[in-house]
């Protein structure tokens, strides 16, 4: 079940940054008092009571202002209403209500999307009880007093925002048809991949960079497997495509990428990969998807003996956390190696759902601490008991220790390679737990 989405929307200024630190409990976001300093939405994940949900902290509205930046970041607001399940719509005790926040509440009814109207800076009600009625005025209901600086009555916000979200016990119907995320910055071929393993133009291809906009699934069958494909397509009106549309993708590539098994990364060849690839990529990774990364436009590169191998390095160079990543080197434009990609997906969906005996793993586990001594410090060693795998998707194992100060990331990524080396596992990530056992409570 993918996380709903809660978009924090606001005019420049009323806070939102500060508030997004608040709820996702690590500074993220930049918050200085200048309009506009938030440039790139960022995303985080929020936990309250049951609910989970992907909050997205976006740029500052500011509908009247002609100004190049504040145009982009309500444009950026806008991908981010289109695409949230919930708006948080902060507004400024201290500012009151303006022009602004009226356009903006205008805005956000014609978005027909659940709001909560949040009124931010309040440090004390009873003294600003009569400012935050005034933001009844604007029309859209009951405002929510807090003070994301302070962190109060966030609790009281968070429970009106779940009031909208599914019910996380709900039982979500069965798919297990796998969901492959095509994502990637603009114009990299995305939907002309889709297009053409579709056999047909279901998607609207243009050359000009976010045309874009909207998660479509399209359902396609490869050699008698079905697979559904999640590409963010649809339409922008010219009028409104920006130079630095590429930025906008990020809410959309979380979107998508939350609903998948597997993400392709699509990266143009003639450019390399970019800053923009390695945010969208970090996103894959974090939440735990098999990953492959699709080379497009091959056929555009003058090649010699090395191309691949370079092109391979480089790629490793500027994306190290995804050393496990399969590279497919591909030209949608002349269908090169289309059907090799349809073999990675395979290979890295039946990875990602690994499952491994117990008994095996603490085979590899034992020889592993032979060959190479855990780290100590002063004088205590790390010890490792057992190892167990908890889940898949990706693979999640939990390894006993005697104790987690000593635990050291080098020494994990050695364990992981010792179980890669054994089973492969290109494609997936592996994640470890570590749990403290005392020595008196190992059998």
């Amino acid at each position: 079940m993918s996380k709903p989405i809660v978009a924090i929307i606001g005019r420049p200024n009323t806070g939102k940054s500060t508030l997004f630190n608040a709820l996702c409990g690590q500074e993220i976001s930049i918050v200085k008092d200048t309009p506009g300093v938030t440039r790139d939405r960022i995303y985080g994940d929020v936990t309250w009571l049951d609910y989970n949900f992907t909050l997205i902290d976006t740029g500052g509205i500011e509908p009247l202002s002609d100004d190049v930046l504040l145009r982009s970041m309500r444009e950026q607001a806008e991908i981010a209403i289109e695409t949230a399940d919930v708006i948080i719509f902060l507004t400024d005790v201290r500012e009151g209500v303006t022009d602004a926040d009226y356009e903006v509440a205008n805005m956000l009814r014609r978005s027909k999307k659940p709001i909560v109207l949040v009124v931010n800076k309040v440090d004390n009600f009873r003294k600003m009880e009569a400012d935050v009625y005034e933001f009844y005025n604007l029309g859209i209901g009951d405002p929510v007093p807090i003070s994301a600086a302070s962190r109060l009555s966030l609790g009281d916000m968070l429970d009106v925002v779940v009031r909208y979200l599914p019910d996380p016990d709900a039982e979500e119907e069965e798919d297990d048809r796998p969901h492959i995320a095509v994502v990637g910055k603009p114009n990299t071929g995305k939907s002309s991949l889709i297009n053409r393993l579709t056999g047909e133009n279901r998607v609207i291809v243009s050359d000009i960079a976010g045309t874009t906009r909207d998660a479509i699934d399209t359902e396609i069958r490869h050699n008698g497997n079905e697979y559904v494909f999640i590409d963010t397509a649809g339409i922008r009106r010219k009028s409104r495509i920006k130079e630095d549309i590429e930025r906008f993708s990020i809410i959309r590539a979380v979107a998508a990428i939350d609903r998948s098994d597997v993400a392709i990364l699509m990266i143009d060849a003639t450019e390399g990969v970019t800053e923009q690839d390695a945010k969208i990529a970090g996103i894959a990774h974090e939440r735990g998807k098999g990953m492959i990364i699709a080379v497009n436009k091959w056929d555009a590169i003058e090649k010699d003996d090395h191309s691949v191998r370079d092109f391979t390095a480089g790629i490793r160079d500027r994306l190290p956390f995804l050393r496990y990543a399969e590279i497919v080197f591909i030209s949608v434009k002349t269908g090169q190696r289309i059907n090799k990609l349809f073999d990675t997906i395979d290979a890295v969906i039946e990875n990602h759902a690994m499952r491994i005996g117990t008994g095996v793993l603490n085979e590899i586990l034992s020889e592993a601490v032979v060959l190479k001594q855990p780290p100590s410090d002063k004088g205590k060693r790390l010890r490792l008991y057992y190892i167990t795998q908890v889940s898949t998707k990706p693979p999640t194992f939990v390894i006993f220790i005697n104790d987690k100060k000593l635990v050291h990331f080098s020494y994990t990524r050695y364990i992981e390679n010792q179980i890669r080396e054994t089973f492969g596992l290109r494609g997936t990530p592996i994640r470890f737990i570590y749990r403290e056992r005392k020595d008196k409570d190992v059998s």
